[in-house]
Formats: structure tokens, C-alpha cells, sequence
């Protein structure tokens, strides 16, 4: 059951629905039937790249707008799709964005980092530290901006609040809609609010997350937005989670994460990203390996967007570069 809680405001920022694709090759290649394993195309959703950050902005915005905000600010790494995300967001509503970035000048380049720049957005350096550092940073900044006059607010890590996650609850009705015999829906999992959304619309057994090495604590993360949301207790221990996948960490490109991004490129022409597209499919292969996932039943594989990133991920694509020059 959905809260009852006030619905808040929604600023369009897309066009709904996204497709639901099948892919046949993939779905071979991993062992499953070829009418098993689906694609929800949220990587193209339009503004800014696309990707799932989209349909979270779309609540969050709506309710910077309704309190009067004239700038936007948030927080993420260097190559955060979200702060991408952010930034398109800003621009479509005529919004300054702030964005307040881990690392320092030079860190980081290419990839999300230029759209950034490209969508007008000024970027804010914090150093090193976790998300509770990159949020006191940004509360600084946003305190600035108010003394300066203008209305800041501040938009959650990763857009994942019970607002942002929202729009994953309206996602889970999409899908439910395009094939309401699905079993599974993979999802990366990041922050937390994609697969919280989708939990409260789809309930926890259809739903599986890839921990991504965003957060410490991914199903307690999942479970207080879920909770939330819906009003009803979403224990962790209830959720479908994997925490294979993160290897030595958040920004590193593992083996089997490598293997994803090849096996989507080459068998539907798909380009996955190798912080949370690709972990998603990584785990999808483990979860067919351990029996988790099994032949005969609608799995949906959530492409949450993601692909500026790649380029701003120098060994993705010193690895890809190797396979074009070796033949």
C-alpha cells in the first residue's frame, strides 16, 4: 500500500513511457530462453543523456519550484550521472545548479564531468570524504547562496528521498503495464531510491539489486526509503540483494563487470557503463549461475542510463580500445 502522505508537485522533464525491448541474443548467451530477458530502456529517457536519475529529479524539481528555488544543489562523485542529471534538470527549468563534487580540480575529466560544464553548471570541489562530508559541504555552499539571496535547495545524494523514489514507484507501474507477468526486475543499486521505488510498486521478491559500492549499508538504505514510502515495513532482510559485484570498489572495473559491458555491446548493441549498468548485468549472469534466476520465467534487466560515464573511466576504455586494435 502506497502512503497516503500528500503528493507532492512534479516537474515534466520526460516522456513517458520508456520502451521494454527484448534481447533474445543476451538472454542465449546467459542460458535463459529467448523470450525471457527484457530491457526497460531508461537510458533513453531524453534530457541530458537520459538515465534513471530522470524520473527522480521530476519530484525533487517539482518541489524545488513549488518552495520558490532558484538554484539547484547537490552533491555526487566526479562522474556522477546524477549530478549530470542534476544540471540538465536545471538548465530545462532555468535553474542555476551548484554542484558539490568529491576530489579536486583535475581529478576527473571527460565524460559526465564535461556535460556538466556544457549544461552551465558550476562545480564546487570537497575533497575526499563520504557522503556525510559531501553533505555538510553542501549545506555550506547552499548557506552562501542564501546570505548572496537566492533560493537554494538542496537536492539528496543520488536524488534517493521518498520524494525522489517516486518516480521508480511510477516506473514499477509502467512495467507492470508492459508485462505484468515479469518475475524480476535487476536493478543497480546505488543510493537506494531506484530499487526502493521499485520494491514499494513491485514488492520485494521481484525485485533484485546490484550493490554498487555507493553506500555503506545498501539494504538498510533500501529499506528505510521503501518503508517510507509506502508506510508498510520493508525489513532488509526481505530484499533481494547482491553485494558480489563491488570488487575493490565503487570506481573500479572488475572482471566480470568487463565481461557484462562486452556481452550487452556484442550480442544486442547495447553500451552499459562500468560503475552501475554493468555491475547490473554482472549480476544478473551470477544470479543465472546460482539458480536465482531461472529459464522460463520474464526477467527485465533495468538499463538506468549511465553512458557518459564510460567515457570519463579510463580503464573501460582502455579495455575496449585493446579489444578493437588486437582484432
Amino acid at each position: 500500500m502506497i502512503s497516503g502522505h500528500r503528493t507532492p508537485p512534479r516537474a515534466p522533464l520526460a516522456t513517458w513511457p520508456t520502451p521494454l525491448e527484448p534481447a533474445p541474443r543476451m538472454a542465449r548467451a546467459l542460458g535463459l530462453g529467448e523470450d525471457d530477458l527484457w530491457i526497460k530502456r531508461d537510458d533513453l529517457i531524453g534530457l541530458g543523456g537520459g538515465g534513471n536519475k530522470v524520473r527522480k529529479l521530476e519530484w525533487l524539481c517539482g518541489a524545488a519550484v513549488a518552495d520558490g528555488a532558484t538554484v539547484l544543489v547537490t552533491t555526487g562523485a566526479p562522474q556522477s550521472n546524477h549530478a549530470r542529471l542534476t544540471a540538465a534538470a536545471g538548465a530545462r527549468l532555468g535553474l542555476d545548479v551548484v554542484l558539490v563534487l568529491a576530489g579536486s580540480p583535475g581529478s576527473s575529466s571527460s565524460g559526465n564531468l564535461a556535460l556538466d560544464g556544457l549544461f552551465g553548471a558550476r562545480v564546487e570541489w570537497a575533497g575526499e570524504g563520504d557522503a556525510g562530508t559531501l553533505a555538510t559541504a553542501a549545506e555550506h555552499v547552499a548557506q552562501g547562496l542564501r546570505q548572496e539571496g537566492a533560493v537554494p535547495a538542496v537536492i539528496p545524494f543520488g536524488g534517493s528521498s521518498p520524494v525522489g523514489a517516486r518516480g521508480y514507484l511510477e516506473c514499477a507501474r509502467e512495467l507492470l503495464d508492459q508485462a505484468p507477468e515479469l518475475t524480476t526486475v535487476v536493478t543497480a543499486l546505488g543510493s537506494g531510491g531506484t530499487m526502493a521505488g521499485l520494491v514499494a510498486g513491485l514488492g520485494p521478491d521481484r525485485v533484485l539489486g546490484v550493490h554498487c559500492g555507493a553506500v555503506p549499508a545498501p539494504a538498510t538504505t533500501v529499506s528505510a526509503l521503501a518503508t517510507t514510502l509506502t508506510d508498510t515495513p520493508c525489513p532488509p532482510k526481505a530484499l533481494r540483494v547482491r553485494l558480489d559485484q563491488v570488487g575493490d570498489g565503487y570506481a573500479t572495473l572488475t572482471e566480470p563487470v568487463m565481461s557484462a559491458l562486452t556481452l550487452a555491446a556484442r550480442t544486442e548493441g547495447l553500451v552499459l557503463d562500468p560503475i552501475y549498468t554493468g555491475r547490473a548485468l554482472a549480476g544478473l549472469t551470477a544470479a543465472v549461475r546460482d539458480g536465482d534466476i531461472i529459464p522460463g520465467l520474464r526477467t527485465v534487466l533495468l538499463h538506468s542510463g549511465g553512458l557518459p560515464g564510460l567515457f570519463g573511466h579510463p580503464t573501460a576504455l582502455a579495455r575496449a580500445e585493446a579489444a578493437l586494435t588486437s582484432g
